[in-house]
């Protein structure tokens, strides 16, 4: 009777709840890639006993090929419900006793019938089911606020308010199975191991909501009211009274100005009415957004992390693409480190509400500004909000990444030394595009015109041109506990923590600076190859930027190839697709142009193709240095020792580190120079002889095979024969002397050899290499601090001479 009720209570809400609620299904990977297996039996457990919620949890299985949550199932002939219920609403009225459900009983049972049958593993899937991603508030002074916010076993009546409100904005999220099996083998099958799986799952729900929502939200007067009171800030406000003469209630005056001008304003429904916004730009702009690794994202929130996003910085359209990708991924949208430049009229107000904090170029000569900022971002910290900034300080205009600025990762650790109790762990984010909106901008302001500021016409502009821009990658490398870090960096650090006034210790800048490099590194690590990148990087390896569409298809194939044998690195992804539509995707997207004659197609660039795909060639050239440099030692060398080519290109690897932000060590050089070589020999383009050395076959069109992928490291050994060149020539020489000279000709070469790369003659660039070399030895200081050539330069100089064109040297000799 009571079954036959329950059926046609749940007949008679269908209708309002498909009208009422829309449900996002976010699930983990084994359940979101269908292998998660049906053939034993399938259950959830849930947070309420809630027919919205059980009707919201059948929809959304609907959408994963989930088993019917509504459907009994059969175990060893017995009929068991599919769902388990934690809670159940809690009364109307406090007058009467809240009730327990049934999934202590139901789950000793289930453990019991696997103690009994050694064949049987059923799943329990934790299926979360979130209604709105509003967080709770610190001081909640609406009536309508905490009663959508406070959604632990709510009343019918509450919960018919929370439906009407937030059905719209449902999050279903699918965990990762437990297995009764497991449970049953390890922690017994009595009524304790039933309770202790009810409690694993409460609490596993309840950091998945704390994941989705985000912690208690401050309002911004409560920020500012809080920073008032830190001891550093009333320090550094007593300074600014005594050293500039002004009144106390003046100098707090221009700190709360600060303090205004800093920070953020979230609410989330600025964030939900910006899904929808976004949702329809990308599906405008984009064929796709492939988005890799994101359960790296909810396991760390799962564990409590503190998450700090660090992508690295193509477009202004990372901020919005980015926070989008996360929000979709079931997590609550960081606080944003925003360039003070993007506050403006209206986008200003818009980002500030949708979390973003703003952040001035240079804290020089300001210790107000710089103290507030900081201790801005150790509340956000010490609050449990998460948070993004970009450590490249602004977007590269060359495509490749660009050094780091070291001041919000020292903020961060400077943080930690208040004795923040959560681990904080940075997460690498590689952002990829088939198109950048901006390159155009990029190549007129590294040609000398001048940075335009952003403005709303910008926008307006930006909005009259929006087109398909192909596909969008979001990578998410992998994760770098800073607590690890630095216990594996500084043993001791622990004793610098003071939660009043965290000095800064002498550690903290070497320790920074190394840190830096591995996030650019992991960055670097977890790249997208994509057709626009890998024709780019092909055609600007060819002489006059062309190739025949037959030529293109079998070195994009070759390339792919080449990665997939020997990968730069195992997070690196790689495209699914042949040569042939890899191209034709390309050609779609109008980068490249098509020439016909009789013997068929002839795929080129134009002028200002040129200069724009340079900008996805850049992207990715580092995951092909390695394999390169091998490519040209064999086809300089008419025979080459296996010692000589490991040695040589583990010495060139080593030099490019710092500039290419690449992660081999000696031994990972050694490990990929075999496997390059072994691809090559399985292809027949080189063999080995039986003294070990190797050389290329006598076929042409195998050794024609290897030019191309040859040809990508021509431009920057180029700029290292520029470098040992000079320095014979001029030495003792200052490096700012040197480095000057080395861009004059870099500059004079550029137009000789027709190179159009703003990397080739930039002067940081240039300094970098000269720095790498004084680090690994080649050069010295002499007693005046002046640069002279070491013993090891020779060698350093002559295999890179090798390596390039002998017009090319001669034109620097000249």
């Amino acid at each position: 009777m009571m079954l036959a009720i329950r059926k046609l209570f749940y007949l008679l809400l269908r209708l309002p709840i498909k009208l009422l609620v829309r449900c996002k299904v976010v699930a983990d990977e084994i359940i979101n890639s269908g292998q998660l297996t049906t053939e034993q039996p399938v259950f959830y457990v849930l947070r309420h006993q809630s027919a919205s919620d059980v009707l919201s949890l059948r929809t959304a299985c609907k959408k994963a090929n989930l088993p019917d949550p509504l459907a009994p199932v059969n175990v060893d002939g017995e009929t068991f419900s599919r769902l388990l219920f934690l809670e159940k609403p809690k009364a109307l009225f406090n007058w009467r006793k809240p009730q327990k459900t049934t999934a202590i009983a139901q789950g000793f049972e289930l453990l019991n019938a696997h103690a009994n049958n050694e064949e049987l593993d059923a799943q329990l899937i934790p299926a979360n089911v979130i209604w709105g991603r509003t967080p709770t508030k610190e001081k909640n002074n609406t009536n309508v606020g905490a009663l959508l916010t406070d959604q632990e076993s709510p009343t019918w009546l509450r919960k018919f308010f929370i439906v009407l409100f937030l059905g719209r904005h449902t999050m279903v999220r699918f965990s990762e199975a437990i297995s009764f099996r497991h449970m049953a083998d390890k922690h017994g099958s009595d009524e304790a191991s039933a309770r202790k799986l009810m409690r694993i799952a409460r609490f596993h729900f309840h950091r998945q909501i704390i994941a989705a929502t985000g912690p208690r939200l401050m309002h911004r007067q409560q920020m500012f009211a809080n920073l008032m009171v830190n001891p550093a800030i009333k320090r550094v406000i007593s300074e600014e009274v005594k050293n500039k003469n002004i009144t106390e209630a003046e100098a707090k005056k221009q700190a709360l100005a600060i303090m205004d001008e800093i920070a953020g304003d979230y609410r989330d429904v600025t964030v939900r009415f910006g899904e929808r916004i976004l949702g329809w730009l990308w599906n405008r702009l984009y064929n796709g957004i492939e988005v890799n690794k994101a359960e790296r994202l909810r396991n760390l929130a799962q564990e409590g992390h503190e998450i700090i996003y660090v992508p690295c910085h193509r477009s202004h359209m990372d901020y919005l693409l980015l926070t989008y990708v996360i929000f979709q991924q079931g997590l609550v949208t960081p606080r944003i480190a925003a360039g003070i430049n993007l506050n403006f009229w209206p986008a200003g107000p818009i980002f500030r509400k949708a979390g973003a904090f703003f952040i001035r170029r240079s804290f020089k000569g300001n210790r107000l500004y710089s103290t507030i900022f900081r201790e801005y971002l150790s509340l956000l910290f010490e609050r449990g909000y998460s948070v993004k900034y970009y450590s490249e300080g602004g977007r590269s205009r060359t495509g490749r990444l660009l050094s780091p600025k070291t001041g919000m990762l020292a903020m961060t650790i400077q943080s930690m030394l208040r004795g923040i109790d959560r681990p904080l762990t940075l997460v690498p984010v590689y952002l990829g595009y088939e198109h950048v909106m901006e390159v155009g901008t990029y190549h007129k302001e590294l040609s000398g015109s001048q940075k335009k500021g952003e403005s709303i016409f910008g926008v307006i502009k930006a909005i009259r041109n929006l087109r398909n821009y192909g596909k969008g990658y979001v990578n998410f490398g992998e994760p770098i506990n800073i607590n690890q870090f630095l216990n594996n960096q500084v043993p001791d650090w622990k004793q610098a923590i003071d939660p009043i006034d965290p000095q800064k210790p002498t550690w903290l800048n070497p320790c920074v600076n190394v840190l830096a490099q591995k996030v650019m590194t992991s960055i670097n690590q977890c790249a997208a190859l994509n057709g626009v990148a890998l024709v780019s990087l092909i055609l600007h390896a060819t002489e006059n930027k062309a190739l025949t569409k037959a030529e293109l298809i079998s070195q994009l194939d070759f390339f792919i190839d080449i990665q997939r044998a020997a990968p730069y690195h195992t997070e690196l992804t790689i495209p699914n697709e042949s040569g042939a539509e890899l191209l034709a995707h390309v050609i779609l997207l109008n980068k490249v142009t098509i020439n016909q004659d009789s013997f068929g197609d002839i795929i080129s660039l134009s002028e200002s193709a040129i200069l724009e795909l340079r900008y996805y060639r850049n992207n990715i050239i580092h995951t092909f240095i390695l394999p390169s440099l091998v490519c040209r030692l064999l086809e300089r060398n008419a025979k080459i020792s296996q010692d000589s080519l490991l040695g040589q290109t583990q010495r060139l690897v080593a030099l490019l580190q710092t500039d290419l932000f690449l992660w081999q060590s000696v031994e990972d050089v050694e490990h990929q120079v075999l496997a390059v070589c072994q691809f090559l020999a399985e292809k027949g383009i080189v063999k080995q002889s039986k003294s070990g050395a190797w050389s290329l076959s006598s076929d042409d069109d195998n050794r024609a095979k290897i030019r191309l992928i040859a040809e990508c490291v021509n431009e920057t050994m180029q700029r290292f024969a520029i470098i040992t060149s000079l320095l014979g020539q001029l030495a003792p020489v200052k490096k700012s002397e040197l480095n000057e000279k080395v861009v004059a000709i870099a500059q004079r070469l550029s137009v000789l050899n027709d190179i159009n790369a703003p990397e080739f003659i930039d002067k940081k660039a240039q300094s970098t290499l000269i720095t790498a070399m004084k680090d690994h030895g080649y050069i010295v200081l002499d007693d005046d601090d002046k640069l002279v050539d070491s013993s090891t330069l020779s060698l350093l100089k002559s295999s890179v001479s090798n390596l390039v064109d002998i017009e090319v040297l001669q034109s620097i000799v000249r």
